[in-house]
């Protein structure tokens, strides 16, 4: 698998993989009938450094975003965002991407890292704590879940230095 920062032509190639995971309302708390032209913003905005995850035959698997999750004083703690397409579950991309999106943050000096409305039911919530996540509160009932109900979202942080 190859993972590489993404250019503007990759959109079309991410988008079938985010409007899945987005429609479906399990796992994002972003509106399902997000437009394609707003999704692209918010995936792909200029603050934001996104990266795609290809298989073998270059397919597009899963893409993810390192972006500051502050302004200011505290522009040194990064946020980001990930999707592994549904159908490639399983594989070890997720832990790929995260293992390259926190040394990309790393890198660029950020000192850490959070995640402010982690689906409490989301399996990646185990991917997190196995990748050193601490879960530092939980909005109670914050998000609806279209099987489990009203479920907590939690804000999950890690160090980087």
């Amino acid at each position: 698998m190859l993972i590489r920062e993404a250019v503007a032509d990759d959109w079309r190639r991410i988008w079938p993989i985010w409007h899945r995971i987005v429609a479906a309302a399990e796992t994002y708390a972003w509106d399902p009938d997000t437009s394609q032209e707003a999704a692209r913003a918010l995936w792909m905005g200029p603050a934001k450094r996104v990266y795609v995850a290809e298989d073998p035959g270059g397919a597009v698997v899963g893409s993810a975003y390192l972006t500051p999750n502050y302004g200011g004083p505290a522009a040194a703690v990064a946020g980001a965002g990930f999707m592994v397409d549904p159908d490639q579950g399983g594989r070890g991309i997720g832990r790929a991407l995260a293992e390259h999106v926190l040394a990309a943050a790393r890198a660029a000096g950020y000192r850490a890292m959070v995640f402010n409305a982690v689906v409490e039911t989301n399996p990646a919530v185990k991917l997190w704590t196995s990748l050193g996540f601490r879960i530092i509160g939980t909005v109670p009932e914050a998000f609806e879940h279209p099987r489990h109900g009203r479920v907590g979202l939690h804000i999950m942080y890690k160090s980087l230095h």
